[in-house]
């Protein structure tokens, strides 16, 4: 830890002890805001691009004799296809990963292969195995543009991990834009060493290896030719990725230093609570580690 001058005169600290117990203590439990929950925009762009097949396949619901008025179906309209994985919440992108093997671990297949083939068989075979066709018979789906609304708002939730980083990043950037524009600095968001080389023509050293030319820093910041890299995350519960995190950063913080740039770590989330020990451990050992309630304060006013 570096002793800023931030420490004493902004928030009347001294002592990296001190210093802290006081970003312990300031820790936030959440940045969510009602966006957090589901992103509908997403949803229902999602949902348009299967509604004209969704429709289509509606005439299937309560049909008698299901599987030779699916095949009559599919003859009429082929592109019904592609609207298949949805209905059992399978992105198209993730069919050629999946495999599945029969009830005697004998015989093996291709969901994509399947689903690419124009075998009657083939597609009836996903269609009543999968289970879509009791669906279909029994009407527990009566539309299914509204069943893959739901489906969508399902799988959303699993992008909640992903919004949590975008919203700190989001609140972060506003501090690195107000304090780059009043002191006529560059900044840049989602960075590689390779696009800092072609922005600014500013090698980073530590990245000529291949296997880490690919590191993607959150920010960077050029004061008239010093780069300092920032890196930002949001924790709201434990785990072993703090951990992880905290010891990468570490190595991080040491290796810039040595290339003459300056790292910033701003991170927060009750998560931390839960491990403590190794936050403190990067904190006596990395110059500049922040929480929200710091960047709020001015830290990086002293910083840049």
């Amino acid at each position: 830890m570096k002793n800023l001058k931030f420490y004493s005169s902004s928030l009347s600290l001294s002592g990296e002890e001190q210093i802290f117990n006081h970003f312990m203590h300031t820790l936030r439990p959440s940045i969510f805001d009602w966006s957090y929950f589901v992103d509908w925009e997403k949803v229902k762009a999602n949902m348009l691009v299967y509604k004209t097949e969704l429709n289509i396949l509606n005439s299937l619901i309560g049909s008698v004799d299901i599987e030779k008025e699916f095949i009559e179906l599919y003859k009429r309209y082929p592109e019904i296809k592609k609207a298949l994985p949805i209905l059992i919440a399978l992105r198209n992108k993730k069919i050629g990963k999946i495999v599945i093997v029969d009830k005697e671990l004998e015989k093996f297949f291709s969901v994509m292969e399947i689903l690419q083939s124009d075998e009657e068989s083939q597609l009836l075979k996903f269609f009543s195995e999968t289970g879509l066709k009791d669906i279909f018979e029994d009407r527990t789906i009566k539309n299914l543009v509204d069943y893959v609304v739901g489906v969508e708002v399902g799988m959303d939730t699993n992008a909640r991990k992903n919004r949590s980083g975008k919203l700190m990043e989001g609140i972060v950037e506003e501090f690195i834009q107000e304090n780059s524009l009043k002191k006529g600095y560059e900044y840049g968001a989602q960075m590689t060493p390779a696009k800092i080389f072609k922005r600014w023509g500013i090698e980073v050293p530590l990245y000529k290896v291949e296997k880490k030319s690919k590191r993607i820093f959150d920010f960077i910041i050029n004061m008239e030719g010093k780069l300092t890299m920032i890196e930002v995350n949001f924790y709201s519960g434990g785990g072993s990725k703090l951990k992880a995190t905290a010891g990468e950063y570490i190595g991080l913080h040491k290796s810039l230093k040595q290339d003459d740039f300056d790292f910033v770590w701003i991170t927060d989330g009750l998560g931390w609570e839960g491990d403590r020990l190794h936050l403190e451990e990067a904190f006596n050992q990395i110059d500049y580690i922040f929480n929200l309630d710091m960047i709020k304060q001015g830290v990086l006013d002293e910083v840049l």
